[in-house]
Parts: C-alpha cells; sequence; structure tokens
C-alpha cells in the first residue's frame, strides 16, 4: 500500500472539507460520548449532526445514508422521550440486553431493511454503492432502534456500521468523516464494554 498517496488523500480532504462537514463531526463525535454516559445530551447533539448529513449524503449520492440520518433524527426524538419519561417509577430508562423475541426482530429488521434499501437504491438511484450504502444503513437503522431503548446490542449494531463506514465514505472523498469512524468504533467498543457493565449493575440489583 502507498502511504505516501494515502497521506496525500487524506491530506486534501481535510483541505477541501466544509465548514458544515466540520461541525457535523464534532458534534457526531459528543453525541457519542454522551450516549456512553448514558447523558440526554446524546440527543440534541446528534439531531444536529444528522441534519447537517442529510444535506452532506445528498450532495455525494449516498442516499441511503442520507434517508438513515432523518431516521436517526426521527428516533432521537423518540429516545429523548423514552430516556426523560421512565416508566415503572425508575428514576431513569434502565440498560438491559435484548430477550429472544428482541433479538428476532432485530435481525428481522436488519435483513429487511436491506433487502428493500438495496432494491431502491440499485433501481431508483444513481447510487454507485448500494452494496454498502444498504447494509450500513440497515445496520445503522437497528442500533439507532436499540439505542433509544437503552439496549446493550446497540453498541454490536454500532460497531458493525463503523467499521463498513470507514472505507465508504473515504471511497467518496469524505475523509475527516471516514476517520471520524474510525473514531467512532473506538468509541463504540468502549460504549458496549460500559453498558455491559451497567446492565450487570442493574441485574444484580433486581436480582
Amino acid at each position: 500500500m502507498d502511504l505516501q498517496w494515502i497521506w496525500e488523500d487524506i491530506s486534501e480532504g481535510i483541505a477541501e472539507m466544509s465548514w458544515l462537514e466540520a461541525i457535523a463531526v464534532f458534534l457526531g463525535i459528543a453525541s457519542v460520548f454522551y450516549s456512553i454516559r448514558k447523558n440526554i445530551l446524546v440527543f440534541p447533539t446528534g439531531m444536529i449532526s444528522t441534519l447537517i448529513y442529510v444535506y452532506i449524503c445528498l450532495k455525494y449520492k449516498l442516499y441511503a445514508d442520507m434517508g438513515i440520518n432523518a431516521y436517526y433524527f426521527t428516533m432521537s426524538i423518540y429516545g429523548w422521550y423514552l430516556w426523560s419519561r421512565p416508566s415503572n417509577g425508575k428514576a431513569e430508562l434502565p440498560v438491559t440486553w435484548l430477550d429472544k423475541k428482541g433479538i428476532a426482530t432485530s435481525v428481522l429488521l436488519l435483513l429487511g431493511s436491506y433487502v428493500v434499501l438495496f432494491f431502491v437504491l440499485a433501481n431508483f438511484t444513481d447510487s454507485d454503492v448500494p452494496y454498502w450504502d444498504s447494509f450500513t444503513t440497515a445496520s445503522a437503522f437497528v442500533g439507532m432502534w436499540l439505542m433509544a431503548k437503552k439496549k446493550v446490542e446497540n453498541w454490536i449494531a454500532w460497531i458493525i456500521t463503523d467499521i463498513v463506514s470507514v472505507p465508504l465514505y473515504f471511497y467518496k472523498g469524505l475523509i475527516l468523516t471516514s476517520f471520524q469512524f474510525l473514531f467512532f468504533t473506538v468509541l463504540a467498543t468502549i460504549g458496549l464494554i460500559e453498558w455491559m457493565r451497567s446492565a450487570k449493575v442493574k441485574q444484580e440489583v433486581y436480582a
């Protein structure tokens, strides 16, 4: 691999980065940090970042990712509501694992959304990466749904999304965004470990 070529590509991408992309990246990272800490600020920071990425993805023909960012915005409203109004008299919505039904539902959501997204992108848009755009969008679709419900498995979905997104955005010339997803992979791993601990504490308390 030509490291000099990679460095030149990175430098060029950063030089051409818009201030909008920089703001979206900063708020996106902040949102993940808040998510790890189970802080409700994950939602307002994420909402602003996703609105910016709706515009960026439209510009770069990442139509499925544009749609998923619009979905993030909607689910952030839903998650904000759930987190701020816990049920059963609890002080906050607890972190829990999916049950068998939840796992099955998540897998069906992943497969179903992938098939639908790929069909739409391949037949009704000029997307040149329908396979990958559909996959990252489908996995992120599940991840956001699980995060709103404070399920540990949301981080697994995000790790998968982030790993695939790194080369996808690099290929599209969004270098800083590509490295943002690389950083997100690390943060998502930390988030998975932290939420596993929280779920374990919850199980011990209610055992």
